[in-house]
C-alpha cells in the first residue's frame, strides 16, 4: 500500500516543478546583476511559485478525474484522484491549503511590491484553477499553451525581478520567453502523449486540434527559439556575450537529442521520460544563465 507521503508527492507532479523554479532563478539572477538582489523576496517568490504550480497540478488531478478524462488506461503517470488514492473531498482540502499558503506568502510580496504584485498573484492563482476548472477550462479549449507561456514565463520572471528591484525593463520581460517556451514544451510532450485519449474526451488541446505533426513541430520550435534567447541577451549586454553564447550552444546541443526523440517515438509511453528531461533542460538553462551573470 502506498504511503500518504508518496501519494501526495505523486499528486504534486515533481517533474513539472522546474517550470515554477526556473523563472524565479532567472529573475533573481537578473536582479543580482543589477546589484538589487533581495534574499527574502527571492525565497518567498520561490515558495509561492512552487505552491501555484502544485495548486494547478492538484486541480488538474481533481477536475480531470471528476470529468472522466483521466481513466485507468491513461498512458501518463498515475493520477491519485482517478486511482481512488485520494477522495474528492481530500483533494479539495489540499487545493484550499496550497492556495491559503500561497496567499500568506504573497502578502509579504504585496507589502513590498504593491498592487502590481497583488494583481499578478491573484491572476496566477485564478488561472491555475481555470486551467481545468469551470465551464470553459483553458486546457480543454487549446488555450493551455498561452496560459503557461504567459504565467510561467513572462509574468514569473518579471514579477520576481520587480519585487526585488521595484523596477522593470524590456530585457527582463524578454528573458521570460526562455522559461515560458520550455514550460510550453513540457506541456506539449504531455499533450502529444495523451492525444488519442484527449480526443476521445473532447479535450481540445493544440495537439488534438492540429494533429501529432503540429505538436512535434511546436516542441522543436519552443526548444530552438528558447536556445536563441540567451544569445540575444548577450548581444544586449556585451560583458556577458561569451558566456551567453555558451549557454545558447549548450541548449542547442541538448535540444537536438530531445527533439529527435519526440519526432521518432513509436509508443506514446516513450514520451513519459521526456517530461522530466525537458524539465531538466529548463532547470539547467536557469542555472547556467544565472552562473553566466554572476
Amino acid at each position: 500500500m502506498m504511503s500518504p507521503v508518496k501519494i501526495w508527492f505523486l499528486a504534486s507532479r515533481p517533474k513539472t516543478l522546474p517550470a515554477a523554479i526556473a523563472p524565479v532563478i532567472i529573475g533573481t539572477a537578473m536582479a543580482y546583476d543589477q546589484h538589487q538582489f533581495h534574499l527574502v523576496s527571492a525565497l518567498v517568490c520561490l515558495f509561492c511559485a512552487i505552491l501555484i504550480q502544485i495548486t494547478a497540478n492538484l486541480a488538474n488531478d481533481y477536475f480531470d478525474g471528476k470529468r472522466g478524462t483521466d481513466t485507468p488506461s491513461r498512458l501518463g503517470p498515475q493520477r491519485v484522484t482517478q486511482a481512488g488514492l485520494v477522495s474528492h473531498r481530500q483533494m479539495k482540502s489540499a487545493i484550499a491549503l496550497t492556495i491559503g499558503l500561497t496567499l500568506i506568502g504573497g502578502l509579504y510580496l504585496v507589502i513590498r511590491g504593491g498592487w502590481p504584485i497583488l494583481i499578478i498573484g491573484l491572476l496566477s492563482i485564478l488561472f491555475s484553477l481555470l486551467y481545468t476548472a469551470g465551464p470553459f477550462p483553458l486546457a480543454y479549449l487549446g488555450l493551455g499553451d498561452v496560459f503557461v507561456f504567459i504565467f510561467f514565463g513572462l509574468v514569473a520572471v518579471s514579477g520576481t525581478f520587480y519585487v526585488q528591484t521595484l523596477s522593470l525593463n524590456p530585457i527582463v520581460v524578454m528573458m521570460g520567453i526562455l522559461p515560458g517556451l520550455l514550460s510550453v514544451a513540457i506541456l506539449t510532450v504531455n499533450n502529444l502523449r495523451d492525444i488519442d485519449e484527449d480526443r476521445l474526451h473532447n479535450k481540445k488541446t493544440l495537439a488534438v486540434r492540429f494533429g501529432r505533426t503540429f505538436a512535434q513541430i511546436e516542441y522543436g520550435f519552443t526548444l530552438l527559439v528558447a536556445a536563441i534567447v540567451p544569445f540575444i541577451y548577450g548581444r544586449a549586454h556585451p560583458e556577458h556575450q561569451f558566456m551567453m553564447g555558451l549557454c545558447a550552444l549548450q541548449g542547442v546541443l541538448i535540444s537536438r537529442f530531445l527533439i529527435k526523440t519526440v519526432f521518432t517515438y513509436k509508443d506514446p509511453r516513450q514520451l513519459n521520460p521526456m517530461l522530466g528531461r525537458t524539465g531538466a533542460l529548463l532547470f539547467l538553462y536557469s542555472v547556467t544563465f544565472s552562473i553566466s551573470l554572476m
